[in-house]
């Protein structure tokens, strides 16, 4: 209400309450006005009514909400669900415009604003996650992978000529499917390993670059990962990039949340030549699937205005808007606790599956260079001369389990992505002959990783509480599998093969 209005309801109602109302009413807006200011997170979180309040004056400032308008185009804002119109809160224009996603929505007022804050509101926590060097920050609503592509198309848009993108492998089919998305050439580069741990071959990343020459587009690293892949040698690889002059790009997708590959990054940025940083919204805020963040270290070079300027069209506001009030409802407070349980729950995780281990006869693959995901070895469950069969059984008790998120590893795996094969997959490694595999089982094949394997995550909003439950039911699955292949033995069957006909589908505790 205006003090105009707060006046005229004295004459109604006892001015003391009028003037108590209004305070209250003055307190929320206040919210409001330091966040239009200060443009960033609230120190402390906002409640729903404010979040609400919020939206639905953004809401208001939409043509397709004001009391007298009349549309007359192909792209009204109408909606016929009234249930979707109130999932939305009436925002339904959407953001940006042909030219330019980061562009003002003329008939959305209200849209433009919110998406403008979720953008700044994102680079506040990226900064308070420990990126403090990524200043360009734009919301795309699109996940990680396509926004890779875009941030690909983006920068070959500048490079006319260059079309070879080489990548440090990770196998996770969305790296290879962003780049060929993207009509660009792969070349992926093996990892070297050292104990358990898979990490970056830099002297056959610069071999690959300097065989390329200027038909290469730019390096793809990667920080956040399944073990037992660690997070790439950013800072090399930037420094590498800033020698030869080629851009690169990180596939920072849920390393946010971990401090270690924040400060990673930042190194990079520091030491060398980083172009663009993408992220996931869900993985790292904990929002509906459907959003990404990419963000540049320095303006003079950065990819995002190029990024924002080539998507096509208007822009979905969703992703833009759950950040956005997701932030706001954290607060900075909030954030950083959410960040710091995250860190502390990780050497929980590994101290439980430690105890599991020491438990069932297997050990938890020591790979310090990843914060995040944890491996845990399946030797038990797979003699020596049997297949992994058991491997991808074991993998599917746990889910039929309501275990989710987890990835039982077997040896040897072949998978096309593309037109591109990939041997050992699922383990990021396809050969034996670099580094040290002494400890390799005589029956690992030999164009993989030597241990089949499940792998655990401690990411942000993972409780104790979920690792306690977890490693209940991880212990039970073993117990039933050695049960199993005691049965299976006893009726002669071959070891790792499922023993009814029902085992695909393993029933429920």
């Amino acid at each position: 209400m205006t003090p105009e209005n707060i006046a005229l309801a004295s004459t109604l109602i006892s001015r003391s309450y009028a003037e108590q109302g209004a305070q209250a009413l003055t307190r929320r807006r206040r919210q409001l006005s330091s966040l239009l200011s200060e443009r960033r997170m609230p120190a402390r979180g906002w409640d729903e009514a404010s979040l609400e309040l919020l939206l639905r004056e953004a809401a208001l400032m939409d043509s397709n909400n004001f009391l007298d308008n009349v549309g007359v185009g192909e792209r009204e804002a109408r909606v016929a669900c009234p249930l979707v119109a109130r999932r939305h809160f009436g925002l339904a224009h959407g953001v940006g415009r042909s030219g330019d996603l980061a562009a003002e929505q003329p008939k959305a007022a209200g849209s433009s604003l919110l998406a403008k804050l979720s953008s700044l509101l994102a680079g506040d926590a990226l900064k308070r996650a420990g990126l403090a060097e990524l200043t360009e920050v734009a919301v795309l609503p699109v996940a990680t992978g396509m926004a890779l592509t875009l941030t690909l198309l983006a920068l070959a848009a500048a490079r006319p000529g260059a079309r070879t993108v080489v990548w440090s492998r990770c196998d996770q089919k969305t790296c290879v499917k962003a780049v060929l998305a993207a009509g660009l050439e792969l070349r992926c580069v093996p990892l070297v390993r050292e104990g358990d741990q898979l990490g970056t071959d830099v002297a056959a990343v610069r071999a690959e670059l300097l065989a390329g020459g200027s038909h290469v587009l730019c390096v793809l690293s990667t920080s956040s990962c399944f073990a037992p892949r660690a997070a790439d040698d950013l800072p090399a690889l930037a420094r590498l990039c800033a020698e030869l002059g080629v851009p690169h790009v990180i596939n920072n997708a849920y390393g946010v949340q971990a401090a270690a590959l924040t400060a990673l990054i930042s190194r990079a940025c520091r030491v060398g030549r980083v172009d663009a940083v993408v992220q996931s919204t869900d993985k790292n805020f904990m929002v509906p699937v459907g959003g990404a963040l990419v963000a540049a270290p320095r303006a003079e070079r950065s990819l995002v205005a190029a990024v924002t300027a080539a998507y096509p069209g208007r822009a979905c506001a969703a992703p833009a808007l759950d950040l956005l009030l997701t932030l706001l409802h954290l607060g900075a407070a909030g954030w950083q606790a959410a960040l710091a349980a995250r860190e502390a729950v990780f050497p929980y995780l590994r101290a439980q599956l430690e105890l599991v281990a020491a438990e069932v006869g297997e050990r938890v693959l020591a790979t310090p260079g990843n914060p995040i995901s944890l491996g845990l070895t399946l030797l038990t469950l797979v003699p020596e001369g049997s297949s992994d069969e058991a491997v991808s059984f074991f993998g599917s008790m746990l889910f039929a389990r309501c275990i989710s998120g987890t990835r039982a590893v077997p040896r040897g795996a072949v998978q096309t992505i593309g037109g591109i094969t990939f041997r050992g997959y699922g383990a990021h490694c396809d050969r034996r002959g670099r580094g040290c595999w002494a400890a390799a089982r005589a029956d690992a094949p030999g164009d993989s990783y030597p241990w089949p394997y499940l792998t655990a995550a401690a990411a942000l909003g993972t409780t104790q509480d979920d690792v306690d439950a977890f490693c209940a039911r991880l212990r039970k699955c073993f117990a039933e599998a050695a049960a199993r292949r005691v049965k299976q033995v006893a009726h002669g069957k071959r070891e790792g093969t499922p023993n009814d006909q029902n085992a695909n589908t393993p029933e429920l505790p």
